[in-house]
């Protein structure tokens, strides 16, 4: 059984999809309590599917602004006692950051739903698939006993 951590740091490439879903579930998930951030390995524009997508179960994550690792580091040190990463680059980010700390890293492969092609809600729905794997995933690592399949 895993530790329950107070600090969760949610990483992956750009952090404009993944990690700032994967934050905002969370956060919903477990209000009090934890300190939840997310962020890429490097960062680009916040991705409006993914504000759609969240927007249709009640989350508006559309104030998300995308930061760096880096970023993070200087406004507030990276203090969490679990990294979970989602892409490759952001897995390899994350074990070079915790060589010497006693920080947690989990690596969670998601696929980047940016450039699917064809009609628009084919694109949608690889932003759900996203969203839905993420939520049950969180759900299963963080949700009290008895929530997880909720």
């Amino acid at each position: 059984m895993a530790r329950s951590p107070q600090a969760v740091l949610f990483m992956c490439g750009q952090n404009s999809v993944r990690s700032p879903t994967a934050a905002a579930l969370l956060r919903h998930l477990v209000p009090r309590g934890l300190y939840v951030q997310s962020a890429g390995v490097s960062k680009a524009d916040l991705d409006p599917f993914a504000v759609a997508v969240m927007k249709e179960i009640g989350l508006d994550i559309s104030n998300h602004k995308p930061w760096t690792v880096a970023d993070l580091e200087d406004w507030e040190g990276l203090n969490f006692d679990l990294i979970v990463t989602l892409s490759p680059e952001a897995h390899h980010k994350a074990l070079q950051l915790t060589t010497t700390s006693a920080t947690e890293v989990e690596y969670w492969p998601t696929p980047d739903p940016v450039g699917v092609e064809g009609r628009r809600e084919l694109q949608l729905d690889a932003y759900r698939h996203v969203r839905d794997s993420l939520r049950q995933r969180i759900r299963e690592r963080f949700a009290p006993p008895g929530m997880a399949n909720e």
